[in-house]
């Protein structure tokens, strides 16, 4: 069971997402400002998590270098503060599940940055590269089948949909040219910066390991700076205020629940898997918002969107097939390296070792990272 958490906490995560997308486009049809939107959920997250992290982490955490604050700094402006506030502006110039259909470019974005920045291995001559690339070029044939073909519509056997509400735009029916090219350029913007925050929260844990405590801290940074943005562009106290309305249970639900609990659990799953191991899962929003959007707000689902989410789906099974192999391979080479003993080793214990070849130190650097 050990062995399959990362794989349900990431299922868990693309499911939370997945709801995220649909609360929030609620909240931006119902009139609330983007920049005052992600405030609130920052400022929600924040008080959320401080109590949480200072009673369960603050007494083991090491001491805050000046080169982490940096790094939680800049990771709060650009992967969360930049990156949310573009993709609900982009959001509110599309729909939820189109927004859910561009997401599926992450992995891909996020592959190429673990690449360059030599977080994950690209070798197209063994099966799982070809397996890891052939995933991701489906997922991404899969997005562009649901974005670009329809197809007939089709009828579902739920024909009362739980709530009557047309708040949600039918992802068969795209905005107008020029507004859907701008919120797709914007969304596009936004999934760059949240792929790049994955990325570099493998190397911030190096420095700063304490998940909880550099959560809350960048929560807490990412209020200041949204609250910057947000009163610099809106100045009305009506448009700040909160009732019981959708408004208050998208702040409430992208708070705690995105935010909060969401942010922690996938700095865990990058720290047990990688970065690139938590994007591949991205595709099973899309999933999930088309089924909650057909469902919950009687959305029609096209032929497109079946065949895409087909695709979605054999594109993560390659992947994770070709990431999974991947391991397993390096994880036996490790344990041949390890119980590999030369049979002169007990003769010559009095030597002094000079140095290590490169293919010995490239071994040891990829067990360590097993």
């Amino acid at each position: 069971m050990e062995g399959y958490k990362p794989c349900l906490v990431a299922v868990l995560i693309q499911a939370f997402y997945a709801g995220m997308h649909m609360v929030s486009k609620a909240a931006i049809n119902d009139g609330m400002k983007t920049y005052i939107l992600v405030f609130y959920r920052q400022a929600i997250a924040a008080v959320f998590l401080a109590p949480i992290a200072i009673f369960l982490e603050w007494k083991t955490a090491p001491p805050l270098t000046v080169t982490a604050f940096i790094k939680i700094f800049m990771l709060s402006l650009f992967g969360i503060t930049l990156s949310w506030n573009l993709n609900n502006l982009a959001l509110g110039y599309t729909s939820a599940p189109l927004a859910a259909a561009i997401g599926n470019t992450i992995p891909v974005i996020t592959f190429f940055l673990a690449v360059l920045l030599r977080m994950e291995s690209f070798n197209l001559k063994t099966i799982p590269g070809i397996s890891k690339v052939a995933g991701i070029a489906l997922c991404l044939g899969g997005a562009a089948t649901i974005a670009f073909f329809h197809g007939p519509n089709l009828r579902l056997l739920v024909h009362h949909h739980l709530l009557n509400s047309h708040s949600l735009e039918n992802p068969g029916h795209a905005p107008a040219s020029t507004t859907w090219v701008k919120g797709v350029f914007l969304m596009f913007l936004a999934y760059i910066l949240w792929s790049s925050w994955i990325v570099f929260q493998g190397d911030l844990l190096k420095s700063y390991p304490s998940k909880l405590i550099s959560t809350t801290l960048q929560n807490c940074m990412s209020t200041i700076d949204s609250f910057v943005v947000a009163i610099s562009l809106e100045r009305d106290p009506n448009e700040w205020k909160l009732g019981w309305n959708v408004r208050l249970l998208s702040v409430a639900y992208c708070g705690i629940v995105i935010s909060g609990i969401t942010f922690y659990l996938q700095v865990w799953v990058i720290e047990q898997k990688g970065p690139l191991f938590l994007a591949i899962w991205t595709p099973l929003v899309l999933v999930f918002t088309i089924c909650v959007s057909a469902v919950l707000f009687g959305e029609i689902i096209s032929l497109g969107t079946v065949l895409g989410a087909l695709l979605l789906i054999t594109g993560l099974y390659c992947a994770l097939s070709g990431k999974s192999k991947e391991q397993s391979k390096v994880q036996g080479n490790c344990a041949s390296t390890t119980n590999h003993t030369p049979k002169s080793e007990t003769a010559r214990q009095d030597e002094i070792p000079v140095g290590r070849t490169t293919k010995q130190s490239s071994t040891e650097n990829s067990c360590s990272s097993v």
